[in-house]
């Protein structure tokens, strides 16, 4: 099982969103995703969000919230526990990512960038301010096959 973070930098009507296109063995490759990555020994989620944030973009956030634990299963890549946060206060230049590209974008056109299906769910849930959330997404391969909110079986 794997322990990671995700964060989506808001500015205004703007998202910043990574497309992986980099990396030579993805899971994610080709997806338009968050910044974030996978904890380091002894990290907390808050340790593991400020120094992913600042690897993958340059940027030090100032305040940010944690919206939600997002558990991925997957016959193909195993089970990940992913702490989704939320910010728009940061600071510093953005910079290249060794991951992929990363762009403003405006949230309006988000849910038609190549995402996952699941993504897709807790996106949702963020624009629509739903409270702390744990959101349960089971895949077959590419497809998901289940989801569930807060322990409900949740429609897609």
């Amino acid at each position: 099982m794997r322990n990671t973070t995700l964060c989506y930098l808001e500015r205004g009507d703007e998202v910043l969103m990574l497309h992986r296109v980099k990396k030579a063995v993805d899971e994610n490759a080709g997806k338009w995703i968050g910044v974030g990555g996978g904890f380091e020994e002894g990290e907390s989620p808050e340790d593991c969000l400020l120094r992913e944030v600042y690897e993958e973009t340059g940027l030090r956030l100032l305040d940010w919230r944690c919206r939600g634990i997002v558990t991925f299963v997957s016959n193909e890549w195993g089970t990940e526990y992913m702490h989704l946060f939320t910010s728009d206060s940061f600071s510093g230049e953005l910079r290249e990512c060794s991951e992929g590209v990363l762009a403003w974008k405006r949230r309006d056109e988000i849910l038609s960038l190549p995402l996952w299906e699941g993504d897709k769910i807790f996106l949702r849930l963020l624009v629509e301010e739903h409270p702390f959330f744990s959101l349960k997404l089971r895949y077959q391969g590419d497809t998901l096959v289940e989801a569930v909110l807060d322990g409900r079986p949740y429609s897609f």
